[in-house]
């Protein structure tokens, strides 16, 4: 279904944190708990798609729907 998240790479740094870039662009920095969790995550295979989820960069499949709501319709 859909494209498969791609261009996610990650560094652990000296401190423990975790940052996540996207096509060479820092997405997300992840520190204590949530860094250990992704680092565990990642032994089940799905690197980029749990990237994608952590820094929230993903489609969600409703950007057409959402481009012909009323909000989004540039009317104020």
């Amino acid at each position: 279904m859909g494209n498969a998240p791609s261009g996610f790479d990650y560094i652990v740094r000296k401190d423990g944190s975790v940052q996540i870039s996207h096509h060479g662009r820092a997405a997300a920095v992840l520190r204590g708990q949530r860094a250990e969790d992704f680092l565990a995550d990642l032994g089940f295979g799905g690197g980029q798609e749990l990237m994608a989820r952590l820094t929230g960069n993903y489609k969600r499949g409703n950007e057409r729907a959402a481009r012909s709501h009323p909000r989004n319709s540039g009317r104020a």
